[in-house]
């Protein structure tokens, strides 16, 4: 006799299970096959009734399963548990949520790889100040559910905290969990972790390949000693049994944020998956978001909030120094863009022997090519994207910043025929090339994406730096992301001003993210440090509270703006995008529903508000126009019972996709 299952499907926009029938006796967290249409899909079985619990159902309209996945494993009710809180959170298909973040299902697998930690004792005793961090966390571990913030500056040793604390957890047999922003932190700290801990240490991340990534979730879901996880974003779905710790370190990071896909936030889902989890989750950084600031500093439903203020050591913090970038020199200028007090500082620091970081956060050459005789600008003309193309010298293409799009650099001016062509604008590569003619004597190299692709190139690098085959680096936000250089005591900011003319209220919190992170990378084993930012625009407030290293003035002005305006962290906030081929069709579409969403707002939500619709500020990338309407409220039920409504209403329009950005890093 069949019996009926109650499927989550792997396909876009079905928010609801379907009902399958089979014969075959399956499971809920069973990975199956089945018809969908005319096409095959897959699913998760979320339930099972037998056909007497089901008497409103055509048998003859019910499908057949098609049966498990060969090779595919079950998930858990705690998996489950935690994929239905971010399908239900963030508005999005839970069988497509799902298959998005297994691992590519292998019929052969292999033994999993891993590092058994080498059980050393740990390196450094803490500080008064960690062991007082330390203790307040370490007498809850085994409380259940408990939520802590480690606000430490840079430098003041939060990683020894962790370090500690997994260490404990370990030992008392539950596991631990280690995310990190980015690739480029992982291997840092998993050969410190590995040389410390007596327990498998698991690395996952883009660096591993999918048989790899297959078998350290079949190797944890089989996994009865304790382990740690140490991963970034992705990691977060991994199946970890007996889970006691979370460690969340650089927690402000946008890169915890998913923008294609489900757009879910790690950090987020990681504080949900230690909730249901019944563990302790311990978050990090030198300059916290605002919204985790507000909440933990308050103490707000009961989550702990300490300060690490100074740095470990001999570490003492640089002196920022501001250069008055406007009119000091003109594009043709051999030095450009490095003032004359810019290079004499970094030649100064390069003679006693030290290295040089250099922060530009664009890619390339130059921000885009214009021909001198006729003034045109080269653009994506292909897809459409309202942009310059920018111009990475060294390949010698063209290549758009929003989508996949590159071109070989013409040798003249495709209107007028010139052969003069002008490079506007810089990136690292320009810099990387300016630095190489004004000191020959000095190894300069970039530390970029475009530079380093893999996890061997970015070892190889960062070992070479350390071992000073490299006096200076050029690099981008990858520099500024908790690396320890022992000799550096000069970071030079260049470009600065681009990230406070961004349309975003966030775009002052990341200015001053920004600069700490980068000038957290010098002075830490010499007191005679500093960072030069050269910038148009020094009488800034976010340079005052840098300068005067006022994290506590900074929030506090910056909480009262958010205040007025009535964003984050006083209110939450969701972003609807709707996106087509034709931009009528987007714009009438998106008229009709911000008109609908103010009726039923009007009637059943009134403390959401609406603002919008309004187009990006590119409107147009990769052929597709795009509008947005922006949702706030202090009403967290009333804001997604309003999305549950428009998403139940809205009918579906030819050629216009929409996707729904529950709690947006970034505004239009």
């Amino acid at each position: 006799m069949s019996s009926y299952y109650q499927v989550a499907v792997n396909f876009p926009k079905i928010n609801s299970e379907l009902t399958y029938k089979s014969s075959e006796e399956l499971l809920i967290g069973d990975l199956v096959n089945v018809p969908l249409g005319k096409r095959k899909s897959q699913g998760v079985v979320m339930g099972v009734s037998s056909p007497e619990q089901i008497d409103d159902v055509d048998n003859s309209k019910v499908k057949e399963l098609e049966g498990k996945i060969e090779g595919s494993f079950s998930l858990d009710q705690s998996e489950l548990e935690i994929y239905k809180w971010m399908s239900k959170y963030y508005h999005y298909s839970l069988g497509k949520l799902i298959f998005d973040s297994l691992p590519k299902i292998l019929k052969r697998p292999k033994k999993p790889k891993f590092e058994d930690g080498d059980g050393k004792d740990l390196p450094f005793d803490l500080s008064p100040d960690q062991k007082e961090v330390y203790d307040a966390i370490e007498s809850g571990l085994d409380s259940g559910f408990s939520q802590h913030y480690i606000h430490g500056v840079t430098g003041s040793g939060k990683s020894l905290v962790y370090l500690y604390l997994i260490k404990k957890v370990l030992e008392s047999g539950r596991s631990a969990q280690f995310l990190l922003p980015e690739i480029n932190l992982t291997p840092q700290f998993v050969k410190m972790f590995q040389a410390y801990l007596g327990h498998k240490v698991f690395s996952y991340h883009s660096g591993v390949t999918p048989s790899e990534k297959y078998n350290i979730w079949k190797a944890l879901k089989e996994s009865k000693e304790p382990v740690l996880v140490m991963g970034v974003r992705s990691s977060i779905f991994l199946p970890i049994q007996n889970l006691g710790l979370v460690v969340v370190d650089e927690e402000h990071d946008n890169s915890f944020k998913q923008n294609d896909r489900c757009p879910y936030n790690g950090r987020d889902v990681a504080i949900k998956k230690a909730q249901l989890s019944n563990a302790t989750v311990v978050l990090g950084s030198a300059t916290p978001t605002m919204e985790n600031y507000h909440l933990f500093s308050k103490g707000a439903g009961g989550r702990n909030y300490y300060t690490l203020k100074n740095r470990v050591g001999e570490g003492h913090f640089p002196k920022l120094r501001l250069l008055d970038a406007k009119n000091q020199f003109k594009e043709n200028d051999p030095a450009y863009p490095l003032m004359p007090e810019t290079l004499a500082a970094i030649r100064k620091r390069l003679e006693m022997g030290e290295q040089v970081l250099i922060f530009i956060n664009k890619l390339g050459y130059s921000h885009y090519v214009q021909c001198r005789s006729c003034g045109h600008q080269f653009m994506n003309e292909k897809c459409g994207c309202e942009n310059n193309l920018r111009y990475f010298k060294r390949r010698n293409l063209l290549s758009c910043a929003h989508c996949e799009y590159k071109q070989p650099l013409p040798e003249k001016c495709p209107d007028c025929g010139s052969i003069s062509l002008l490079n506007k604008g810089f990136g690292t590569e320009k810099v990387e090339s300016v630095l190489k003619k004004q000191l020959p004597e000095y190894r300069t190299e970039r530390f970029d994406r475009d530079e380093i692709s893999t996890l061997k190139d970015l070892n190889d690098k960062l070992d070479r730096f350390h071992s000073k085959e490299i006096d200076i680096f050029v690099g981008t936000q990858m520099l500024a992301k908790g690396h320890n250089f022992e000799k550096v005591n000069l970071v030079v900011m260049l470009g600065v001003d681009s990230m406070l003319n961004f349309s975003d209220f966030r775009s002052t919190e990341r200015m001053y993210q920004l600069a700490k992170q980068v000038a957290g990378r010098a002075g830490r084993y010499n007191p005679d440090s500093e960072v030069l930012v050269q910038t148009m625009t020094p009488e800034h407030n976010v340079f005052h509270f840098i300068r005067e290293n006022s994290f506590d003035g900074f929030y506090k002005d910056e909480l009262m703006l958010r205040q007025i305006c009535f964003c984050p962290p006083y209110s939450k906030m969701t972003i609807l995008y709707f996106s087509s081929r034709f931009r009528d069709r987007v714009v009438k579409t998106i008229g009709e529903v911000a008109n609908n969403l103010q009726k039923v707002i009007a009637t059943n939500f009134p403390e959401v508000r609406l603002m919008g619709p309004s187009p990006l500020t590119i409107e147009k990338k990769a052929n597709q126009f795009t509008w947005a309407i922006m949702l706030k409220t202090e009403n967290v039920n009333q804001l997604h019972n309003l999305l549950n409504t428009f998403e139940q209403n809205y009918k579906s329009i030819s050629n216009v996709s929409y996707k729904i950005d529950v709690d947006p890093v970034q505004i239009f």
